[in-house]
């Protein structure tokens, strides 16, 4: 201030001007402005020239967003130094102080919301080196940055506003404490739900066999709970933590989609097993759903107490067709065995009568 009262003074007319405060801030607001207009031209013309000789648009993104944001933080500045010259006393002070702290403390918090959103986006696109981090556990990863970020925009403001943090902490502990015993199941839930979206046993869309019999499509998958859609369209509603401590079949998981389905079928003892094979295989080939790749086969499986156990493996494009396809086998393999006068046994009961009564 005293180089500024000193430039000031070697101009005659504006001697006086140049001890008064208010002129002195009213300078000092026109070259922050004047400042914050030149820091937003470096940002928009040497940086952004220079962000777009990378290879990636993360970098442009966030040089874009930084204009407004740089600008008002540069003025905020300004305008701070000015309410010191004016040299506010008491509770005015502190106000206008608290107020311009407050500003900037939102400015700065939402420009960090942006940023780590976009970050996170740009890192859920590369699967292959962030395997935590995709499209389904993006909202997961972004609520929880916009939560930690919140408490730090918090954690600002009251010291902004020269407010005592160590109570308000010390209460968030006993409070925490609190909630985390009356809530223990919704806790368990969220940090089941927070691994199963990290982990991945399953997606939306997978179809998936519980241990307790449970059989269907993902249809969300929450921080509480995960829904299942049944064949019946009956939606069941398991909670995270069962989940997270059950068996889970994932018809779905693997190299592919694709499902084998078993067809078991028994002939009577003298037929002819090689023709057996060969109609059952026929019967496969030629019904719509069943994949060419890998092809349908037949396995001998046992000698039984009155017939000859075959089973036919084929393989259908997704779970959800396995009920359909089933049905449709057993039909086609019933018509041909009868078109081919091949005997499928069943149980029978041969009754001896010894004498007739009198």
């Amino acid at each position: 201030m005293q180089a500024l009262e000193n430039f000031l003074s070697q101009f005659g007319a504006f001697n006086n001007l140049a001890a008064d405060p208010r002129f002195q801030a009213l300078i000092v607001v026109v070259l922050s402005f004047v400042v914050a207009k030149i820091a937003d031209w470096v940002i928009s013309r040497l940086i952004t020239r220079w962000a777009q000789k990378t290879t990636t648009d993360l970098d442009d993104r966030i040089v874009e967003m930084l204009h407004r944001p740089l600008f008002l933080f540069v003025l905020l500045g300004g305008l701070s130094v000015a309410v010191d010259l004016l040299s506010p006393q008491g509770v005015m002070r502190r106000v206008t102080f608290g107020a311009l702290g407050t500003m900037a403390v939102f400015i700065g918090f939402g420009l960090a919301i942006r940023v780590s959103g976009l970050a996170l986006e740009a890192l859920s696109q590369q699967a292959d080196r962030f395997r935590f981090i995709d499209e389904q556990t993006l909202p997961l990863f972004r609520n929880l940055s916009n939560v930690l970020l919140l408490g730090a925009g918090a954690y600002f403001l009251f010291l902004v506003w020269d407010l005592d943090v160590t109570g308000w902490l010390a209460s968030a502990g006993i409070i925490g404490i609190a909630v985390g015993f009356g809530a223990k199941d919704t806790v368990a839930n969220f940090f089941a739900g927070v691994f199963i979206l990290a982990d991945a046993p399953y997606r939306i869309g997978d179809f998936i066999i519980l241990d307790s019999g449970e059989r269907g499509r993902v249809t969300h998958i929450g921080l509480r709970s995960t829904r299942l859609l049944t064949r019946d369209d009956i939606e069941v509603t398991v909670p995270n933590a069962v989940m997270g401590n059950t068996k889970i079949i994932n018809e779905t998981g693997g190299p592919h989609k694709k499902e084998r389905i078993r067809i078991k079928i028994t002939c009577a003892y003298g037929s002819d097993i090689d023709h057996v094979k060969k109609v059952l295989v026929e019967t496969a080939v030629h019904l719509d759903g069943v994949c060419a790749e890998p092809e349908p086969r037949v396995r001998f499986r046992a000698f039984g107490p009155s017939g000859l156990e075959l089973e036919l493996l084929g393989w259908i494009e997704e779970p959800v067709l396995r009920g359909r396809i089933t049905d449709a086998l057993n039909t086609e393999v019933y018509r041909r065995f009868n078109e081919e006068k091949i005997e499928i046994p069943y149980l029978k009961q041969d009754v001896y009568i010894k004498e007739m009564p009198r």
